[in-house]
């Protein structure tokens, strides 16, 4: 009997039906929304609390086996596949909202809990959880890669709305990081330490989050530009004026012909910017005055404003949707989503350049971002099975992570690291990279967390 067939033996034991090796098991948690091939594990198990996560850990760490953390499988860069075999551990069933307190402006969860789920949870309190990147994943994932998204250019990332962690280390040690209190100085910051460290480090088994109170006020607004970089230059106007907008994301014109498409909408073929205001009544309504002026001041035109609550939803659903809405436009077409942040000064300069190398390539590529914090995303569609064409599309995706680079900026703004940008993170990070791999060893000496992942070698 192997050592692995003895292995699963074990855990077999201790979850019953909840530990399966099924075909359609395997294959649901070998496949991404990254371009990258089905990769499934050995196993798949269900936890329901953090002591079988800790055992799981023993056993399969005693075994040399790998342990993939899965939420709800919505990471772009193949977090969550399984180049090595192993056992994916889906968290699905450690989805409860254990402890919400209001006073604090704090909640507890397990970390199968969506954001979604989170803030119906909340509905009732005057509070929210801010933290939305489009797709409804788990806050356990979204931890583990540090995730954004349209909101974060007011309420900031993960790493900034997450106070504490209780954590499985490779060897089953459970560990928690971080308080209930605002702040701390108190040692190193393990929480942070293990937010975007995509499972490499252990398995998040609970969260302490951040909540912020229901603004009184919510508008939303889109509006057309004549040209790109018109709408990017009044981003930057606009963010440097110090206007404190909850969202500001760009979209290129072929993107606004998409939603037409998908949603039956009537949108300029025109670049646009799609924002939105939270505040008090006055606050909401001074803000948008400036901000109208400053987009005037570059070529806007247009507005349309969305007050009503199904009206906004309406609105950002349509943003959320771009990736389906784009390949929906071209089926047959093969998927390369980018993600690059730059300072806010070299934001033009960056979209600007992307944009006329993607339009050279002959290569669909509309670009989307969350332009409020200089992050954006070209999802490049080669055809499926031309060689030629997916090669030029990787060339212009490595271009867009040398450009970041040039500019000062990261790789990767909020999709993370996963197996495809491994090549760029020694010269993002310099010997900051080799500390990352003394971490990752002296925690994980098996290299039985998420192999493959995030670090050369692991």
């Amino acid at each position: 009997m192997t050592a692995k067939t003895t292995a699963f033996d074990a855990i077999s034991a201790l979850l019953g039906s909840r530990f399966t090796q099924s075909q359609s098991d395997r294959d649901i948690h070998g496949r991404s929304e990254s371009h990258f091939a089905p990769m499934p594990p050995d196993a798949v198990a269900y936890p329901r609390s953090t002591e079988e996560v800790s055992a799981i850990a023993k056993i399969c760490s005693g075994a040399g086996i790998p342990l993939i953390g899965w939420g709800t499988g919505t990471s772009l860069e193949g977090h969550a596949l399984a180049p090595r075999g192993g056992v994916t551990v889906d968290f699905s069933q450690m989805d409860k909202v254990l402890d919400v307190a209001p006073e604090d402006m704090v909640a507890s969860v397990q970390p199968g809990v969506t954001r979604e789920a989170l803030n119906t949870e909340l509905r009732a309190t005057g509070l929210f959880f801010p933290v939305d990147p489009g797709a409804n994943a788990s806050l356990g994932g979204m931890a583990a890669t540090r995730a954004s998204g349209t909101t974060a250019v007011r309420y900031g990332t993960m790493k900034t709305n997450v106070l504490g962690l209780e954590v499985v280390l490779a060897d089953g040690r459970v560990i928690r990081t971080g308080t209930r209190a605002p702040k701390s100085s108190t040692g190193y910051d393990l929480t942070s330490l293990f937010i975007g460290s995509e499972g490499t480090l252990g398995l998040i088994t609970e969260l302490t989050v951040k909540l912020h109170g229901q603004p009184e006020a919510m508008r939303a607004a889109v509006c057309a530009f004549d040209n790109m970089e018109g709408a990017v230059n009044a981003v930057i106007a606009t963010i440097q004026s110090g206007i404190p907008m909850a969202r500001i994301e760009f979209v290129d014109s072929a993107s606004a012909a998409y939603f037409n498409k998908s949603s039956g909408g009537d949108w300029p073929d025109a670049p646009h910017l799609m924002l939105e205001f939270h505040g008090s009544e006055s606050g909401v309504a001074e803000q948008a005055a400036r901000f109208g002026e400053i987009a005037e001041d570059f070529g806007a035109q247009g507005f349309r404003w969305a007050e009503k609550t199904e009206d906004r939803n309406a609105l950002w659903a349509m943003r959320h949707n771009a990736y389906r809405a784009a390949l929906t436009a071209y089926p047959g077409r093969r998927p390369i989503t980018t993600d690059i942040c730059v300072p806010i000064s070299k934001l033009a300069e960056a979209v600007e350049e992307t944009a006329e190398e993607i339009a050279a390539s002959g290569i669909p590529g509309p670009i989307v971002g969350h332009v409020g914090d200089g992050n954006f995303h070209a999802l490049l569609l080669p055809l499926e099975g031309d060689a030629q064409e997916w090669e030029r599309a990787q060339a212009l995706a490595a271009n867009m992570a040398e450009r970041a680079l040039r500019l000062g900026g990261t790789v990767s703004g909020e999709h993370g690291i996963g197996m495809g940008k491994m090549k760029y993170m020694a010269r993002e990070h310099g010997e900051g990279w080799a500390v990352m791999g003394a971490i990752k060893a002296a925690l994980d000496p098996e290299g039985v967390m998420n192999p493959g992942k995030l670090l050369a070698g692991n």
